[in-house]
Order: C-alpha cells, then sequence, then structure tokens
C-alpha cells in the first residue's frame, strides 16, 4: 500500500490522498452553502422587495387568520382545518388498502393465460384503459352525482365520502395495477419454470415465487402513487366533503382572507414530504443492492 503522497519538504500533498480528499470536501461543503444561501436570499429579498409584498403578507400570511382557520370558529359555524383534515387521512388510509388490493387482482387477471380466461382479461383491460383515460375530477363528479341521481336502494343513499372514495379507489387502482404488471414481468421467466419443475401449479409459483419479487421491486413506485393519493383527497371537496381544502375555502370567503389555504397546504406537506422522502430512501436503497449484487 501507499501512502498519501508528498512534496519536497516532505509534507503531504494536499491535492492528493486523504488530505486532498478532505481538502476538496470541505471546500464543496463551503462552495454550496454559500451558493444556497445566496440563492435563497436572492430569492427572498425579491418576494420582500416586491410592490405587493405587503398586500400578499395580510392576504395569505395572516398569523391571527392562520389560527383562527386551523382550529375553527364555532360561534361562526366556521370549520377548523386540522379537524377537517383527519377526514382526508382516514379517506387515504381507506382508499390505499382497497387500491393495493383491486389493483393486484387486476394485474393478476391480465396474466392468466388460456382462451378460457379471455373475457376476464378483456375486462381487466378495459377497466384500466377506461379509468386511466378519464381525469379524476370528473370520475369523481359522475359518482358524486350520477350514482345518487339513480335512485338504487342501498346504492344512491350513500354520503358524499363514500362517492368519492370509490372515485379514487377506481381511478388509481387502475394506475396501480399497471406497476403490479410491470413488476410481474420484470421476474424472469425462469422463475416461473423452476417453480413449476419443483411440482408447484402455476397459480402456486405465481402466489409463492413471482408476486413477492415483483411486488418487492415496485414498492418505491407504488409509494409515489400514494403521495398523489394523498394530495387528490382534496378533490372530495366538490361533493361538498368538508376536508381540509374545503373548510379552507369556506373560511376564506367568509374572512375574506387566503390564510387558510396556507395553512390547508402546510398540512397535505406534513404528510407527503415525509411519506416521499421514505421512497427516495428505498430507492436509494434498491440501488444499493443491485450495485452490490452486480445487478443492472
Amino acid at each position: 500500500m501507499t501512502g498519501p503522497s508528498v512534496d519536497e519538504a516532505g509534507e503531504p500533498d494536499p491535492l492528493s490522498g486523504h488530505g486532498g480528499s478532505r481538502l476538496l470536501g470541505n471546500r464543496g461543503v463551503l462552495i454550496s452553502t454559500a451558493s444556497t444561501v445566496i440563492f435563497f436570499g436572492a430569492l427572498a429579498l425579491i418576494v420582500v422587495l416586491a410592490p405587493g409584498f405587503k398586500s400578499v403578507r395580510e392576504g395569505f400570511f395572516d398569523w391571527a387568520a392562520m389560527k383562527d382557520s386551523l382550529l375553527g370558529v364555532p360561534e361562526e359555524g366556521l370549520p377548523g382545518i386540522a379537524p377537517s383534515f383527519l377526514l382526508n387521512v382516514e379517506v387515504f388510509l381507506v382508499a390505499e388498502v382497497l387500491i393495493l388490493v383491486l389493483a393486484l387482482v387486476v394485474a393478476v387477471v391480465r396474466q392468466i393465460p388460456g382462451p378460457v380466461f379471455f373475457p376476464f382479461r378483456l375486462v381487466a383491460i378495459m377497466y384500466t384503459d377506461l379509468f386511466r383515460g378519464t381525469p379524476l375530477l370528473l370520475v369523481i363528479y359522475i359518482f358524486g352525482f350520477g350514482i345518487p341521481a339513480l335512485q338504487i336502494r342501498g346504492l344512491s343513499t350513500q354520503d358524499e365520502v363514500v362517492y368519492g372514495t370509490a372515485a379514487l379507489v377506481l381511478s388509481y387502482a387502475a394506475y396501480v395495477s399497471e406497476v403490479y404488471r410491470a413488476g410481474i414481468e420484470s421476474v424472469h421467466a425462469s422463475q416461473m419454470a423452476a417453480a413449476r419443475s419443483l411440482g408447484l401449479s402455476r397459480w402456486q409459483s405465481l402466489r409463492y415465487v413471482v408476486l413477492p419479487q415483483a411486488i418487492r421491486r415496485v414498492i418505491p413506485p407504488l409509494l409515489n402513487d400514494f403521495v398523489s393519493l394523498q394530495k387528490d383527497t382534496a378533490l372530495l371537496a366538490v361533493l361538498g366533503v368538508i376536508e381540509a381544502a374545503r373548510a379552507a375555502q369556506i373560511y376564506s370567503a367568509y374572512r375574506f382572507n387566503y390564510s387558510s389555504f396556507v395553512v390547508s397546504a402546510f398540512l397535505f406537506i406534513l404528510v407527503t414530504i415525509p411519506l416521499a422522502r421514505f421512497t427516495d430512501h428505498l430507492i436509494e436503497r434498491d440501488r444499493r443492492r443491485r450495485a452490490a449484487r452486480g445487478a443492472p
């Protein structure tokens, strides 16, 4: 092994070896810190010096309005954003479980071979194409106003939250089923062949060999979809559901102040950013694992 190079005076060369790495690393940290401070400082300066900054601060960042909108004003009939946000979380959790189950069923149905199962595959394909091609907002409108208009006993008398959640589930399951299908098809055919050679049936091979590998590979993109799902729960407001975004809208219309929207956005960020960073962590961990195995 050779140590770090030395100059003519016998001192370590600052541009090579471990000393150089530390020097360049420290310099990189200083440069990145300085550039970050300059960038955000310039951005803040532009905003503060803007002609309309005072009105924006009063209209969007009024502390009293933020506090009132967060907790609500019961004596004035104004709902709080924080209690209403719990509904967003509940819809998200329920929809997430249903989406995972429905999407997996659709993906598996599309993988079933044989002519006798062609009608089932056709229905799965039509469902996926229909709900992937229809904007989510339109699906919510159709479910929220169309199903009650049918006047079907037991179906047309549900709460708006049920219709909105059903629209979210059907729309997102179409996307997630394609994620599952991509994961299933990424598992090499030799895995299925090896399982069949051991005496497992096609269903057993799919259940015990293919699906565990496929699901493990698609966890990061699944989490990305659920980040979007958490935000899209706010679309239930178009049905009159009082969730966080709707509560912010009610306060804004009553007080003529937009600070409530900032509070609502902040609550969504508190949930989505940790989930997004967790997704990045899983992606990076999978990348390191593949690099260690020498996989592409």
